[in-house]
C-alpha cells in the first residue's frame, strides 16, 4: 500500500511540475505591427458611416470632385471615447483626408461614427484648391 501511495505522489507530483502554462497569442498575419493592423482593422469597419460623411460634407461643394474617397493609410484615429463600459459603445473619431485620382488630397474633415457603425456628427476642417 505504501508503495502505491508513494507512486501515486511521485506520479502527481511529476504531472505538477511539467505542466506548462498555456496562453493564447494573438496571429497577426499582416504587413504591419499588431497596433496598426488592428486600427487598419478598426477604421476599414467604419467605412461606410465615412463614407456617408463624404457625401454629405461634400454635396454642396460645386468645385468637389465627382467620387470623393479616403483609405485607411491616410485616415488617423483622434480619439475612442467609451460611453457605456467595457464592452459597450464607443465613440470613434477620425481625421480623414479625402481624395480624387491618384490620390490628390481634397480636404481634411473630423468624423464621429460610433462602433454600431452609426454616423454621429461631422467636421469639414479644410478644403485644397483644386
Amino acid at each position: 500500500m505504501k508503495r502505491i501511495t508513494g507512486m501515486l505522489t511521485i506520479g502527481i507530483m511529476v504531472l505538477i511540475i511539467s505542466t506548462a502554462n498555456v496562453n493564447a497569442k494573438t496571429i497577426n498575419e499582416a504587413d504591419t505591427t499588431l497596433c496598426d493592423t488592428l486600427n487598419y482593422a478598426l477604421m476599414s469597419s467604419l467605412r461606410e458611416p465615412v463614407d456617408k460623411a463624404i457625401v454629405e460634407i461634400y454635396k454642396n461643394d460645386i468645385n468637389a470632385p465627382q467620387g470623393l474617397r479616403w483609405d485607411t493609410t491616410g485616415a488617423k484615429i483622434l480619439k475612442i471615447k467609451q460611453l457605456y463600459g467595457v464592452g459597450g459603445l464607443y465613440e470613434i473619431t477620425l481625421r480623414i483626408k479625402p481624395f480624387y485620382r491618384a490620390h490628390i488630397t481634397y480636404g481634411v474633415d473630423e468624423v464621429v461614427v460610433n462602433s454600431n457603425g452609426e454616423l454621429i456628427r461631422y467636421k469639414h476642417l479644410k478644403t485644397y484648391p483644386l
